[in-house]
């Protein structure tokens, strides 16, 4: 339905602005569950903004499509109220709830309006609720795209987190990862320790798979490309962390690591680097030098 006069839904938001707003506002207050996230004057605020936008919306656009350009405002509004209660902990249903909850009073001034035409009022409640349903879903939409981003920057840090690069002696370096090593988290790694390489010019390179679960055909093809990598940089690279278990899983996959040194604990891998290196270390009775 266009707005050329046939919904009472502008006059409705023009005429009773204030009273909507405090009828909402009463209402998300008495039914809120988690209204220690929110401060009231900050709903407030949130409810009014809400209003006028809408009110504009309707005055200017169509009721059937908040998709067109004068709805902008009030979806920029509802991505950043999504947003923010996404950050506050609310859930995706409350916050739609802020939307939705808009529902009973207007519909309440709608009957009031039109009570002596049913007709009439059906339509306008089926629009009404129609337009804020998909606004409420908008909600929604944004707030799964918030978290959805927060994941992924969480999935980014912890990556970098699990991949240190540790200097352990001059020329050394140690490369401990835990977990499983996908495509990703590969570039990571090789990133990581390329620009370890260059920094401070290592001669040795150990990577430890002390800590990864296990190692199948996909797993040892990154490790290669990582070696790969790492020696084309100058620096040599000693595989160490091979139990038992993954020494045989790698024959049975017929993975060749011919070309690549393999220890079986990073120990045995510094002990071979410190040689590689001409450095050494000697036990006295006061400890080690």
């Amino acid at each position: 339905m266009s707005l050329s006069g046939k919904s009472k839904i502008p006059e409705i938001l023009k005429n009773y602005q204030v009273q909507l707003l405090e009828d909402w506002l009463q209402q998300q207050i008495t039914d809120g569950t988690r209204q220690g996230l929110h401060k009231e004057t900050e709903l407030r605020e949130e409810c009014r903004e809400f209003l006028d936008l809408f009110k504009n919306a309707v005055q200017q656009g169509d009721l059937s499509d908040t998709h067109a350009p004068e709805w902008k405002g009030v979806r920029e509004m509802l991505a950043s109220v999504s947003r923010t209660r996404s950050q506050k902990g609310f859930t995706p249903t409350e916050t739609a709830t802020f939307v939705f909850s808009f529902k009973q009073p207007l519909f309440t001034r709608l009957r009031a309006e039109l009570a002596q035409d049913a007709v009439s009022l059906i339509e306008e409640i089926v629009l009404a609720s129609n337009l804020l349903d998909e606004l409420g879903l908008w909600t929604t939409e944004i707030y799964q795209k918030t978290r959805e981003e927060v994941i992924m920057r969480q999935q980014e840090e912890l990556m970098e987190l699990s991949t240190p690069v540790v200097k352990l002696w001059d020329g050394i370096l140690a490369l401990p990862i835990i977990g499983t090593l996908d495509s990703a988290r590969t570039q990571v790694v090789m990133e990581s320790l390329l620009q370890k390489i260059v920094e401070t010019g290592s001669e040795v390179a150990i990577i430890d798979i002390t800590g990864v679960p296990t190692v199948d055909t996909l797993t040892a093809q990154h490790l290669l490309k990582t070696v790969t990598a790492a020696r084309l940089m100058g620096a040599d690279c000693i595989l160490s962390g091979i139990r038992p278990q993954i020494a045989q899983t790698i024959v049975y996959l017929g993975v060749d690591l011919a070309d690549m040194v393999t220890k079986a604990s990073l120990a045995d891998a510094f002990a071979l680097a410190l040689k590689r290196t001409g450095a050494s270390i000697s036990r006295t009775n006061r400890g080690m030098v």
